[in-house]
C-alpha cells in the first residue's frame, strides 16, 4: 500500500466513507462545519454522499436577482463559493470533507480533480462531458449536469459537487443557476436508464480515490 510522509511519520492514505441517506441541507451543512472546525492534523478525511430534499442554496457571494421565483421551496444563504443551485432527490452530492494542506493541494488542483472524476464516471456510461474554463462544472455539450462549490477553512475543505442523476429538472428553471441565464440543464437519465444515484456515487468514489492518491476506502461503520 502507498504512503505518504507527514510530519515526519508514516501514513498510509486512508479515506472514511459516509453514505448519508436523504438528510435536509442545513443538517449536513452544519455537521460539515463542525467537522471542520473541530478536526486536527490526525483527523482522517472523509466523503460524504448524500440526498437532499428540494431547496434552493446561495453561494457566500451569490446575487438575489439570480433567484427568480422559488416559490414554495426554500432558499438557504450557504457558506460555499458560487452562485444560486438546485438541490432535490434524485441528484447524486459528494461533499469532500479534505485536509487539502496535508496532502499538497490547491483549490484548483481539487476542483480539477472533482471535475475529472465526474468526467470519468459519466464515461462509464457513454456520456461524453467536458469542462469550461469559463464556468467551473460539467458539460454535455453546452448543458450542465454538474456544478461544484468548495468551502476551505483552516486548509480543509467541505461542500463539494452536485451530479444529476435522475432528478426533476424543472426547479431549475426558476433561477440563473449558478449565475447563468437560460443555463439549460439536463442529467443522466436523459442519455442512458441504467444510472442510479447509488451507482454513480459508487463509480465517482473509485474515481475520486484514484484521482486524489487514497489508497483505503473505509466505510463509516467499520471505522475503528
Amino acid at each position: 500500500m502507498s504512503t505518504d510522509t507527514w510530519r515526519g511519520r508514516i501514513v498510509n492514505n486512508p479515506l472514511i466513507f459516509k453514505d448519508l441517506g436523504l438528510k435536509p441541507y442545513e443538517t449536513v451543512w452544519n455537521a460539515m462545519r463542525n467537522f471542520t472546525l473541530s478536526r486536527t492534523a490526525d483527523t482522517v478525511d472523509e466523503i460524504w454522499l448524500v440526498e437532499h430534499p428540494a431547496v434552493f442554496t446561495q453561494g457566500q457571494a451569490g446575487k438575489k436577482e439570480h433567484i427568480l421565483n422559488p416559490g414554495t421551496i426554500p432558499v438557504i444563504q450557504s457558506d460555499r463559493g458560487g452562485q444560486v443551485t438546485y438541490h432535490g432527490p434524485g441528484q447524486l452530492i459528494l461533499y469532500v470533507l479534505l485536509d487539502i494542506k496535508r496532502k499538497g493541494l490547491g483549490v484548483k488542483s481539487l476542483t480539477q480533480a472533482l471535475e475529472q472524476s465526474i468526467i470519468a464516471v459519466l464515461a462509464e456510461y457513454r456520456i461524453h462531458a467536458n469542462t469550461d474554463c469559463a464556468a467551473r462544472g460539467v458539460y454535455v455539450e453546452k448543458a450542465k449536469i454538474a456544478s461544484l462549490g468548495l468551502r476551505i477553512r483552516k486548509g480543509c475543505s467541505y461542500h463539494g459537487l452536485s451530479l444529476n442523476v435522475a432528478m426533476d429538472l424543472e426547479p431549475f428553471s426558476r433561477i440563473n443557476p449558478c449565475g447563468y441565464a437560460n443555463q439549460k440543464m439536463v442529467q443522466m437519465r436523459d442519455f442512458t436508464d441504467k444510472a442510479s444515484v447509488a451507482s454513480a456515487g459508487s463509480h465517482l468514489i473509485k474515481h475520486l480515490m484514484r484521482q486524489l492518491g487514497y489508497t483505503e476506502l473505509i466505510p463509516a461503520e467499520q471505522r475503528g
